[in-house]
């Protein structure tokens, strides 16, 4: 994902409060944005499973 599609997603999640569906293109998983760290440069995802989790934004795509 580039920088501006990062961007975008942290905007949309956190201002807009509206979770984006995010696939991680490393590990396949499939998760839901519920926050970012701007600071770190990570998105914070929901897993289809439940758990939490915390990835780059360079291997994440918007599904």
């Amino acid at each position: 994902m580039k920088e501006s599609e990062h961007i975008a997603v942290c905007n949309r999640t956190e201002r807009k409060d509206e979770p984006v569906r995010l696939k991680n293109m490393k590990t396949g998983e499939i998760g839901l944005s519920f926050g970012c760290t701007l600071e770190g440069g990570t998105i914070q995802v929901k897993l289809e499973n439940g758990q939490l989790d915390s990835w780059d934004p360079a291997d994440c795509e918007e599904i």
